[in-house]
């Protein structure tokens, strides 16, 4: 490929401009392996040089289009010497060699730039000139780069299919053998959706690497039985991994009757997974002799790091920053390791003695400690899992990774989530709410009321829990509030088709407790069908059992069963079982069940696969009917979620945004930290996106009240600008309906308090709400909507959404306060505008979407009145609001795809 002919910028080594630090990235490539991405420095000279060395004659052919063996000193300087503005380069690295590298040149005096890669033979095929060419569009975005053009020789076809299939909308000419490509580089959603499927794809091989492995070395093998390194062979051996097991002890010839190995690259295969079980000083150099014996990835259990302090969190990070620039991913550290039950691999590589049978679950836990517990209660339960794995301090691998694997894993249709922190949020909305389309997401989430554990804080954010609750919500996520209720729900999913609807039919022999089960129901939100609990008695026999179970099944206007079982005595009940099991087996609805108050699938209730696990049809039984309940309206809310449409993003009336941008730009050059706005400028902000606004003034004095009250025309309304009176009327900081100057006089003496004092035209009546944006640092904005009044504060019914918001978001919005009958005709009243309100939720979203600078937009009051038009044809007004405006934080563009920092 040939080079732009511009000059060299001459600059300085003290004058030349250093890149940003968000330029260096680890990444994944497509094979799963990691490698590490950074500007290019003076200092690369002599690996560029090997990089060229080590590429083949073609390559370097294609690349520079001429059969150049070495690059000059000139050259040679020209591309280490860049100044990271038009002239940007990027270099690739495994370990301390470069193995590709790729730059852009601007055109002098435009807005485009040349092009180019060239990527080492051996890391061909690997995505390394897509990572390139995202990471430079990204660079190139932001110092003004508007078009990318790229000359590649026809021959090349593999790099003409990274520009062509990289979502860019490009245009092609072909001239003496050159294929010559022009494509604007602005951020697409095509070229997004691209992004975040090679990230899937990239990541999802990453942990099959781990939870595949042909061979495994633990390495602190010990012949102790109170080592851990003795109970992790021991496991390995016990449970029958497929491939070789490696024995690591400098101090020992064998290992539990395992040949063993003096270190790690004496032995003479190769190690795809090593589990390190060594003092926490060790670990490091143990991982430089893995990735000279080029492992592929690491299972840390030793503890010792980021859980014991600032040292700790120091060595964790130079351990994953050494792995990664190895190629390895990595499980823990302080962790409990990692499970995969299918047949043909056959690995725990855990602490966890005993472990759950083949099954469709997979699970993901943060904590080491508490594994041991949860593997113990999925057996328990007759739960089969597919994979396992406990991140421990999750400095690397983390819950993000195991939704990408999942995703795309055949043998993996549920998937159970215990959380206790949150490394990056946005990008886990993204995944959960992609991968519950198809498969459902159960989640249990600690430290609601206190911090992170200390582990977890070096690579975890805060998240506030209306930010959780939120997330969760519009994710699709199951949220359950303890670890039972997460093995509840994962054993129905696992077993039992969705219900289509809410309406459950009670089947048992108990009227009593046919009646508790009725009252749980509609406690959970769920509708009682057939009108009453079918009760067969206790002396009902097997065949009526059955009966009745059939009809309720067979019964239109049935979405989902419960079965209650419970005879005074258990004998001869073993009968009753299998009638219910051979009903849910044949039945399209969901059948729970509460037999014998056992938990899990007792035997008389599991249909058998191959393996002898529970398979699809087995009916999952629950210690107390309300838990069979609580978690079938979970799964029923979950079904609703996705049969519900995503919803449109709709086209706004009367939104100018022209100009508001340079408002948010004038304020920030004046405040770069930020501040609250203006009442003029909060104006200027809310109508250029259509967002009414009552007539407004700001006086100091009585007669200034008086003139502002005859220019917005009466009656109006005065309110003190005192934080703690603005919306207070029973404090006497708002004073409504003064309809002459003598009443505003009067009024405005009245109010406490010194400050400036707000004159407004009086909205008619209707009722006050509130909508707020609130920015979370650590993935984005939330809508807030609820009722104004003191008791809704006090309350806290307030619901929460995610951007972006669509139509059908709104909707939902509006009514999912509880005090939402207040708007909808509560007693008679007249029912006020929802339409109204939906469309301002969906102008606020778009204000909050467009401008990431807004940080806080709180309208309050919100009046809203009936649909028929009134006060000059509007049903709804804001009568008051303030915004503050900062830099930007989470709602940026996310950039190119890379794994989060260890740093």
């Amino acid at each position: 490929m040939t080079e732009p002919t511009t000059t060299d910028p001459g600059t300085t080594e003290e004058d030349r401009p250093l890149p940003p630090p968000h330029w260096e990235a680890d990444i994944v490539a497509a094979d799963g392996g990691t490698v590490h991405l950074r500007p290019i420095c003076p200092e690369d000279g002599e690996a560029l040089t090997g990089l060229m060395d080590r590429s083949s004659d073609q390559t370097r052919y294609y690349r520079f289009f001429g059969p150049m063996k070495r690059l000059s000193d000139k050259d040679l300087h020209r591309f280490t010497h860049v100044d990271h503005v038009d002239r940007v380069a990027f270099v690739i690295l495994l370990g301390d060699q470069i193995v590709a590298v790729g730059r852009f040149d601007r055109y002098p005096g435009t807005d485009d730039a040349e092009i180019a890669f060239l990527v080492e033979d051996a890391h061909q095929g690997r995505g390394l000139g897509s990572v390139l060419l995202e990471h430079l569009a990204a660079a190139g975005r932001e110092r003004g780069i508007k078009n990318f053009v790229a000359e590649v020789l026809a021959q090349n076809s593999k790099m003409v299919r990274v520009f062509q299939d990289a979502g860019y909308e490009s245009e092609r000419s072909f001239e003496d053998g050159v294929v010559h490509l022009t494509f604007p580089i602005e951020q697409t959603e095509d070229a997004l959706a691209v992004a975040y499927e090679r990230e899937q794809r990239s990541e999802s091989r990453s942990i099959a690497r781990l939870l595949r492995p042909s061979s495994v070395a633990v390495v602190g093998a010990s012949n102790d039985d109170g080592k851990i390194g003795n109970a992790l062979l021991r496991h390995l051996l016990d449970y029958g991994f497929a491939g070789p097991v490696y024995p690591v002890n400098p101090g020992a010839r064998h290992v539990r009757g395992v040949p063993a190995y003096a270190d790690i690259e004496s032995i003479p295969d190769d190690v795809d997974l090593a589990v390190l079980a060594v003092p926490a000083d060790e670990v490091a150099g143990v991982v430089e002799a893995c990735r000279r014996k080029r492992v592929r990835g690491l299972v840390v259990v030793s503890g010792g790091f980021g859980e014991t302090g600032p040292e700790g969190r120091d060595a964790e990070r130079r351990l994953v920053a050494a792995a990664r620039a190895s190629g390895m991913r990595v499980v823990g550290p302080n962790c409990l390791g990692m499970v995969n039950t299918d047949p043909e691999v056959r690995l725990n590589a855990s602490l966890a003695p005993m472990v759950p049978g083949r099954g469709r679950v997979g699970f993901f836990a943060q904590s080491g400690a508490l594994g041991v517990a949860l593997l113990e209660n999925a057996r328990s339960r007759n739960l089969g899992l597919s994979t396992f794995v406990s991140a421990g301090n999750r400095a690397d691998v983390s819950g993000n990774d195991l939704l990408q694997y999942w995703a795309t894993d055949p043998g993996t249709e549920v998937v159970l989530l215990h959380l206790e922190s949150f490394g990056n949020p946005r990008k886990f909305a993204r995944l959960a709410r992609s991968v519950g389309r198809t498969k459902p997401v159960v989640a249990v989430k600690s430290g609601r009321h206190v911090n992170v554990t200390p582990g977890l804080a070096g690579t975890s954010v805060a998240v506030p829990e209306q930010s959780v609750a939120a997330l969760f919500s519009s994710a699709g996520v199951i949220r359950v509030e303890t670890v039972a209720q997460m093995f509840d729900v994962g054993t129905l999913l696992a077993h039992q088709p969705l219900p289509e609807g809410s309406r459950v039919a009670v089947v048992g022999n108990s009227t009593a407790i046919g009646v508790l089960v009725a009252d749980a129901v509609l406690e959970e939100g769920l509708e009682l069908a057939q009108d009453a609990p079918v009760d067969i008695g206790v002396a009902g026999s097997v065949e009526e059992f059955r009966a009745a179970l059939q009809a309720a099944v067979d019964d239109d206007t049935v979405d989902a069963v419960v079965a209650v079982f419970l005879p005074p005595l258990r004998a001869g009940s073993q009968e009753y079982g299998p009638a219910l099991r051979d009903v849910a087996r044949s039945s399209a609805k969901p059948i729970v069940a509460s037999f014998l108050s056992t938990e899990g699938i007792p035997p008389e209730l599991a249909v058998l696969d191959e393996d002898g696990m529970p398979a699809r049809g087995s009916v999952p039984s629950y210690s107390t009917p309300e838990r069979a309940v609580i978690a079938l309206a979970k799964v029923a809310e979950y079904a609703r979620w996705r049969r519900r449409p995503v919803g449109e993003l709709p086209e706004l009336s009367d939104v100018d945004d022209t100009g508001v941008e340079a408002l948010v730009r004038t304020v920030l050059s004046d405040a770069p930290a930020g501040r609250e706005l203006t009442d003029d400028e909060l104006i200027a902000l809310l109508a250029a996106y259509g967002i009414p606004l009552l007539g407004t003034r700001t006086v100091t004095d009585a007669e200034e009240a008086v003139a502002a009250a005859d220019a917005v025309g009466y009656p109006v309304v005065l309110k003190s600008t005192a934080s703690w009176l603005r919306h207070r009327s029973d404090l006497g900081g708002v004073r409504l309906d003064l309809v002459d100057a003598d009443a505003v006089r009067t009024a405005f003496a009245a109010i406490p308090s010194g400050d400036p004092v707000i004159v407004q035209e009086m909205a008619a009546p209707g009722v006050a709400t509130v909508v707020e944006i609130v920015d979370d640092p650590s993935f984005g904005a939330l809508v807030s909507f609820g009722l104004g009044g003191v008791a809704t504060d006090l309350l806290g019914d307030r619901a929460y959404r995610t951007l972006p918001l669509t139509d059908l978001d709104a909707a939902e919005l509006v009514r999912a306060p509880r005090a939402f009958p207040l708007l909808n005709g509560y007693r008679g009243s007249e029912p006020v505008d929802l339409e109204a309100l939906e469309d301002l939720l969906l102008r606020v979203a778009r204000l909050a979407d467009d401008l990431p600078e807004v940080l806080r937009l709180t309208l309050e009051p919100v009046i809203v009145g009936p649909a028929n038009p009134w006060h000059g044809g509007r049903s709804l007004v804001v009568a008051g609001g303030s915004a503050h405006v900062g830099p930007p934080t989470a709602r940026v563009d996310p950039g190119p795809r890379r794994m989060r920092s260890p740093v």
